[in-house]
């Protein structure tokens, strides 16, 4: 009997994705989801919804999302790794596997926690920067589009980058931001600690007047970042530029004498 391991390349294309199953919960506006595996792997397709395939427009829309998303890499935004033919479903856009549940999801069920909340200050943000650096054009934050993987938690945010631009604008900016202070708010909503702090943050986000909020992502963090942290380092910044003057000081000219010092001036004063 021949032992030698298949070679998936041999296998027929049935046989390479397996037990596919559609998410409804996870479509999106011209696209269907689906979970498979592919050479037993778990991975999650996007396809167009059955009404838009064959339709010049929307063909290229997906081609264009995988191109724009295709280059991206970084560790809380999903990335895209393939783009193929899948049986039955047509062209599919293939994605690492993220279960796990939507930020939507756990403030409906009351299962918000200070670590999501951790998260969306940090992870979220560090995925709104590289969106912004990146100048993709994208759709807006929501709870239903952050996603907290089922092990770790580690947070996940989809559907992004549908075009690239050659610059964001400053209404990019501020829709962003309002778009991260309703997040950061639903969230606050749905734990029971106060966070004053964070909310007067979030309300700032969402002010009606664009001029008020953050002006961009950097002053949004620092807002963010722990007063009381920060005012520790100062402290301790202070501190050091404080002993490094007063060295210096007493190795210049302008220091006073010591007892020693002016013990030999005098004796010497004297022997003239």
């Amino acid at each position: 009997m021949d032992n030698t391991p298949l070679n998936p390349l041999e296998h027929s294309s049935s046989e390479k994705w397996t037990e596919i199953e559609h998410l409804p919960e996870w479509d999106e506006e011209f696209y269907h989801v689906y979970t498979a595996k592919k050479f037993g792997k778990w991975l999650m397709l996007k396809t167009l919804r059955p009404e838009y395939k064959g339709i010049p427009e929307y063909e290229q829309m997906i081609d264009k999302e995988f191109e724009v998303r295709y280059n991206l890499a970084h560790p809380h935004i999903i990335m895209i790794n393939d783009y193929e033919e899948v049986p039955g479903l047509g062209r599919c856009i293939i994605t690492d596997d993220v279960y796990g549940d939507s930020l939507a999801k756990l403030i409906k069920e009351g299962k918000v926690t200070e670590e999501h909340i951790q998260k969306i200050q940090h992870q979220l943000l560090d995925a709104l920067d590289y969106i912004q650096a990146n100048h993709l054009q994208h759709h807006p934050l929501s709870p239903s589009r952050v996603i907290f993987t089922e092990n770790i938690g580690n947070l996940k945010l989809i559907d992004v980058g549908f075009d690239q631009k050659a610059h964001i604008t400053p209404k990019d900016t501020e829709e962003d931001i309002r778009n991260y202070g309703e997040v950061l708010m639903a969230a606050l909503d749905a734990v029971p600690t106060a966070h004053p702090r964070l909310r007067k943050v979030a309300e700032r986000c969402m002010n009606p007047d664009p001029a008020k909020r953050y002006h961009d992502v950097s002053s949004l963090r620092m807002a963010l970042a722990d007063r009381k942290l920060n005012n520790i380092y100062v402290a301790i910044i202070a501190f050091l530029l404080a002993m490094i003057a007063l060295l210096l000081w007493l190795n210049s000219p302008y220091r006073p004498a010591t007892l020693e010092e002016t013990a030999t001036e005098t004796s010497v004063e004297n022997t003239h």
